[in-house]
């Protein structure tokens, strides 16, 4: 395999250069499970972990590579070690969920759902699935992603008013692209246009959405394991557990990803603006310029949602993302030192535990 089919154009040749000159191959991520990866090399797939030297530099979770990175590599025997993560031109990435943040002490972190994408598919069902505020939610987040957005409508098969809800979904989506398809019964020839070689795609969504579904028809065979569909709430568990990269026989490339629960916010004030551009707009009409749109006379906002002209549940969730926003500015000014004595403090716990169990191993 050339390692240029797997996406490896002018823009990471220019960035590898320097790793080229000590004597690193390049890789990209396929695969990652907890401290293990899968990476795709010229020669094929190989196991990997991260150098010595890399763990001890690390310093937050977004160090740490992510399916879809690229990567530098020496290969050992029948292993692959990493030594450095390529700048990422796009990523998708969430707040860590809560129960993480718990244990690092209300650190904030940044988590990478995906690397160096090119499209989004944010895919929901038209079943009890369908959330429009969820929608609004995936879409902030994509546009920070630095790829651009596909909504896709799945289980069209289950739908009546098709028309009705795309165009609920475009009214939420300014210039985003909407499709329904039904992965179930092969219907998605409107995914075909985005799947391009040397381009690489991203599924995200919620569990029993049918990414996994989506992938399989994509690649023609069953790779994703998905359970059966429940007849009562037409529901296939999304049964996807690791983030894993496929590569079409078109050359195009897919980045499946376990169902999420959360949908932390992560991201930037412009990626909310690029989804809730109406209701910015409606607000540059308020009377004041420092309205707070909390009864003020001559308030824009007030005078929409009175007249229906904006959905209170759509300026709520606007509301909601920008509550979020503030609060990750504040628990990122917890500075980068004291993580990392946290994460230093986990390593050597780490160590510890391993140190432990070899000695256990060996009978010393």
């Amino acid at each position: 395999m050339n390692i240029n089919d797997l996406g490896f154009n002018g823009y990471f040749k220019a960035l590898f250069y320097e790793f080229e000159e000590q004597g690193f191959l390049p890789a990209r991520v396929i695969n990652e499970q907890k401290e293990l990866y899968t990476v795709m090399m010229e020669n094929g797939e190989i196991h990997a972990r991260v150098s010595g030297k890399f763990l001890h530099q690390a310093v937050v979770r977004s160090d740490f590579p992510a399916v879809g990175d690229w990567v530098a590599v020496t290969v050992e025997d029948d292993f692959a070690v990493i030594h450095a993560v390529i700048e990422r031109k796009s990523s998708f990435s969430r707040n860590v969920a809560g129960s993480n943040k718990r244990k690092s002490g209300g650190i904030t972190e940044e988590q990478i759902v995906a690397a160096n994408i090119d499209t989004v598919f944010i895919v929901t069902g038209l079943d009890e699935n369908y959330n429009l505020r969820r929608i609004e939610r995936y879409l902030t987040l994509a546009w920070n992603s630095g790829a651009s957005p596909v909504v896709i409508l799945n289980k069209s098969d289950l739908c009546e008013n098709i028309e009705e809800i795309i165009s609920e979904v475009e009214t939420v989506s300014p210039g985003v692209p909407v499709h329904a398809v039904s992965a179930r019964e092969n219907h998605i020839e409107t995914l075909k246009p985005y799947l391009i070689a040397g381009k690489t795609v991203a599924l995200l969504g919620s569990s029993g959405v049918g990414k996994s579904t989506i992938v399989n028809v994509l690649l023609g065979k069953k790779i994703q394991s998905v359970n059966e569909i429940s007849d009562s709430v037409h529901k296939g568990r999304h049964t996807t557990t690791t983030r894993q990269l496929f590569l079409l026989d078109n050359g195009a490339m897919l980045i499946d990803t376990p169902g999420m629960r959360e949908i932390q916010f992560w991201g930037e004030e412009e990626s909310i603006s690029a989804v809730f551009e109406d209701i910015e707009d409606i607000m540059s009409k308020c009377r004041f310029s420092d309205c707070t749109h909390n009864g003020e006379p001559g308030c824009a906002i007030a005078k929409a949602l009175e007249t229906g002209e904006l959905d209170q549940g759509r300026y709520q969730n606007y509301l909601s993302l920008q509550a979020e926003l503030a609060l990750l500015e504040q628990r990122k000014t917890k500075s980068k030192q004291q993580m990392k004595k946290e994460w230093e403090k986990e390593i050597a716990k780490k160590v510890k535990e391993f140190n432990k169990s070899e000695k256990g191993k060996f009978g010393r």
